[in-house]
């Protein structure tokens, strides 16, 4: 029988659709690999029928993310045929192969070679230096005006929800001058937002012994702080994300302070109450990390904090629950993502009990999130009446029977904003806007996540 998808023609390039599931991580190396299938030759398809080859990133944090990952390589079978796997969920490939015999090839994360040879077998390179050109930074799958920085793979942390460091490995810091030099490049294509990311950013360069690299006629240390110093100084938005809060955050502050880097810090707290924190097997301090909170702000009091919480957690009572709501009450973040728990395979906290019943769960969540949403309403309702710098995302025109017609409509994020994950502004203007550029708008209203205002000034 012949196969759906035959040999490429010869003259024609072969083609590759792509999946990519799961966290920024994930993304970051599905550009890798696609930036080497397009230094190949292959060409990427929007669709999976019209690629000779798919390729699934998958995710395997959670339950629901192997689940997801399962449906998108069914999904890939079944619209083409050819299949290779990679990603989080190929550190267990049983769990694929179990369900999905016929895939041609299951790999974990970060194994590019792996991914790339597997290509190869079934689909040959066809290369033309001449017609093959890339920019030199390399395929993003973002849009063009922000990125993705990846400084270090895999974490030395057992926090005992989490299997990160089964599938990802021990933390593994990249040089600094490496890291450097890819954001330098970057910055040159025209990236105007640098998200820097790991599994433990704060971490950085502890296994490297903060070892020294050349940049620029100088060297510097593969240490936190001179990292996000020199990130600083080439010219773009640096957002950190994934900043665990140990005690050299707070030499951060005063970069952020200084207008060196965003005053946004991406903190996985998780939990407040002292005993949920300990079977976490997380730092259990919150009256003196409110008090960290409250002298941040003082040194920057322009600082956004974004943070994530855990809900049900084995033995959670509804004390502990409470004393959470309590301190985020004080904390005022800026910023807040709840999970409701989910037991992941491999993961120490499936032995812990009680089990919290999943109506609870429900239950908590909402009550999370209505006591954070009062919270997010309050502190943006402090920005109206101020101006703010603001990343255009997204632009459209109004039209004409519009009540916005003849004004661009766009949206856009302020300095505390993440892409994805944090909320918009709402802009519009009496000129045309573009995409990346970095608007001054006056905030004019507030809703609970999101704030609304207009153009000043060119």
């Amino acid at each position: 029988m012949a196969s759906r998808h035959p040999t490429p023609a010869i003259g024609r390039a072969p083609k590759v659709s792509f999946v990519s599931l799961g966290c920024p991580k994930a993304l970051v190396d599905s550009e890798r690999i696609v930036t080497r299938l397009r230094a190949e030759g292959y060409e990427l398809s929007r669709s999976h029928a019209g690629a000779d080859l798919a390729v699934v990133n998958t995710c395997g944090f959670l339950d629901s993310a192997q689940a997801e990952s399962l449906a998108a390589i069914g999904k890939a079978l079944a619209e083409n045929g050819k299949v290779v796997v990679t990603g989080c969920m190929g550190a267990e490939p049983e769990k694929i192969t179990s369900r999905y015999p016929q895939v041609l090839a299951v790999t974990g994360p970060h194994q590019y070679e792996s991914v790339l040879e597997a290509v190869h077998r079934v689909l040959p390179p066809r290369h033309d230096p001449f017609l093959d050109l890339l920019p030199p930074e390399g395929i993003k799958l973002t849009p063009r005006h922000y990125a993705y920085l990846k400084i270090s793979e895999g974490c030395n942390n057992r926090c005992s929800f989490c299997i990160i460091p089964k599938l990802r490995g021990e933390l593994r810091s990249r040089p600094a001058a490496d890291v450097l030099r890819e954001a330098e490049r970057l910055v040159t294509a025209g990236v105007k937002e640098i998200l820097v990311i790991s599994q433990d950013t704060s971490a950085y360069g502890t296994d490297l012994k903060y070892e020294a690299s050349a940049w620029k006629g100088r060297k510097v240390q593969a240490r936190f702080l001179d990292l996000a110093r020199a990130l600083g100084e080439l010219g773009a938005w640096v957002r950190l994300h994934y900043v665990y809060p140990y005690p050299h955050v707070d030499e951060l502050i005063p970069l952020m302070a200084d207008g060196k880097v965003l005053p946004y810090l991406d903190v996985p707290f998780q939990h407040a109450a002292p005993e949920v924190l300990r079977r976490m097997r997380r730092p259990a301090a919150q009256e003196k990390t409110l008090r960290r909170i409250a002298r941040w702000r003082e040194i920057c009091p322009d600082l956004s904090i974004r943070s994530t919480f855990i809900v049900g957690f084995p033995g959670e009572s509804e004390a502990d629950f409470r004393l959470l709501l309590d301190w985020l009450e004080e904390a005022e973040l800026d910023r807040v993502g709840c999970f409701r728990y989910e037991a992941v395979a491999g993961a120490r906290a499936n032995e812990l009990t009680p089990a919290v019943p999943e109506a609870v769960k429900e239950e908590r969540w909402h009550r999370l999130m209505s006591c954070q949403q009062t919270i997010s309403a309050r502190r943006l309702k402090r920005k109206v009446g101020t101006r703010q710098q603001v990343i255009i995302d997204e632009v459209r025109s109004g039209g004409r029977s519009q009540p916005n017609a003849g004004r661009t409509i766009a949206k856009g994020r302020t300095r505390g904003d993440a892409p994805e994950i944090d909320g918009v502004v709402h802009v519009a203007s009496r000129r045309p806007l573009r995409l990346g550029e970095i608007a001054t708008v006056r905030i004019e209203r507030a809703d609970e996540y999101d704030l609304h205002g207009t153009v000043v000034g060119f």
